[in-house]
């Protein structure tokens, strides 16, 4: 995809903005002279920057503008180290609850929906922006955050909520409770935004199907916003993401060199018009493509695309000397009848080798089927990814459920 000519201009604003504001990107871009960026190519030499350098900048290394002007900090997600501090003008915020409200017309969601909110609110960027989109909107926001799942059924019921916001691991452990509690009749939902973490096909179908919606996944991150940046519309072609507001780029993850659309890569993120906290070339570790202009969305918008969100680069795992991927995985199961959508993979290490056992649930009883279940997925795993795996199918419902995100990979080896 060609950069307009106005993305650059701004992309140069942006430059001089955190240039003259001094700390991380002032000391990182040190020899740039913005006007000496004329074209796309002299853009695609600047250097990257990581979410590394975020955590050098702690607390407030990434701030463009005086402290006065600050409204408010986010942090990303993780446990461990150094928090990255995210700093929003009242702009930023105003920007992002814009951004949020496109996603949720996208989707079709109007101010006569009434939005259940169930990610987790505070320094994580997720409820909060899922709130700033719907009173945008004008739609009547019912602000849970995470967990209580009695308390969510009741709400759902009484509140008679039509979107449910959730990640996909808590909105199945929903659709299954609901299932099991016979009250499907007494929810009136009507479509899903789903965000925070990757999620197959298998995973879609069944919540789909056991709450009757259509499903819409929603793309961010803490370090550009949040979630809201991009969303799929109901062709389901890709997730639309707005140009005037993000310049994404796809690069090879190991040369860091551009890739051409259509090719699969890391996507890279420059902010053009935020404030507090602009990035310049931030890689996001997520693993997409970016969908070509010459493949239009019958949505008719105009919006480019980027395919879903395959995984990360950092959820790689080498076992054997061969790279797998959880999403490789998925792809597998999606074409096996009687496999489920939740999976867990273990990698340990005994008598000098790797074995990796794969846990997957199915609603096939006999233990014959399992058999012939497991036999189909070990060859098939072996064919497709050239890795062999130990597979023991279990019953649905064996494996935990998350009010978060899954874990999908524990490796025990180190």
């Amino acid at each position: 995809m060609r950069m307009k000519q106005d993305t650059l201009e701004q992309i140069k604003v942006q430059i001089r903005r955190v240039k003259a504001a001094g700390g991380f990107y002032a000391e990182r871009l040190a020899d740039i002279d913005a006007d000496d960026i004329r074209t796309q190519e002299d853009f695609e030499k600047l250097p990257f920057s990581e979410k590394d350098d975020l955590r050098n900048a702690y607390p407030l290394g990434l701030a463009a503008v005086p402290t006065e002007d600050i409204v408010r900090i986010h942090s990303s997600s993780g446990t461990t180290g150094t928090p990255c501090i995210i700093p929003y003008t009242q702009k930023d915020v105003d920007d992002w609850a814009e951004l949020f409200k496109r996603c949720y017309e996208i989707a079709g969601i109007t101010k006569a929906d009434r939005i259940q909110i169930t990610p987790g609110y505070g320094l994580w960027t997720a409820g909060i922006g899922f709130q700033l989109g719907a009173e945008r909107l004008g739609a009547m926001a019912v602000p849970m955050g995470p967990g209580n799942t009695d308390k969510q059924i009741k709400f759902m019921e009484d509140m008679e909520s039509t979107v449910l916001c959730a990640t996909s691991s808590y909105a199945l452990l929903l659709a299954e409770e609901i299932e099991k509690r016979g009250v499907k009749d007494k929810i009136k939902l009507k479509k899903g935004v789903i965000g925070s973490e990757r999620w197959g096909a298998k995973m879609r179908a069944r919540i789909a199907n056991e709450l009757g919606v259509e499903l819409y996944d929603i793309y961010g991150l803490t370090e550009v916003y949040g979630p809201g940046i991009a969303i799929n519309c109901e062709y389901e072609t890709g997730m639309h993401y707005f140009d005037d507001y993000l310049y994404f780029e796809i690069i090879d993850p190991k040369t860091g060199k551009n890739l051409p659309d259509g090719e699969l890569g890391e996507l890279v993120i420059t902010t053009l018009q935020k404030e507090g906290a602009p990035l310049i070339r931030y890689r996001t570790h997520d693993l997409t493509r970016i969908i070509p202009d010459d493949i239009p969305c019958p949505c008719g918008r105009t919006y480019p695309r980027i395919d879903v969100i395959l995984g990360r680069t950092d959820d790689m795992v080498k076992v054997k000397g061969v790279n797998i991927f959880p999403g490789q995985v998925e792809d597998v199961l999606r074409e096996i009848n009687g496999a489920s959508s939740e999976y867990q993979i273990f990698i340990d290490h005994e008598n000098g080798r790797d074995k990796i056992t794969l846990f997957i649930e199915t609603p096939i009883k006999d233990v014959e089927g399992k058999a012939a279940l497991e036999k189909e997925i070990r060859e098939r795993i072996k064919s497709v990814i050239n890795v062999g795996m130990i597979v023991k199918a279990v019953e649905v419902g064996d494996l935990p459920r998350s009010e978060k995100k899954t874990t999908r990979v524990f490796d025990y080896r180190y």
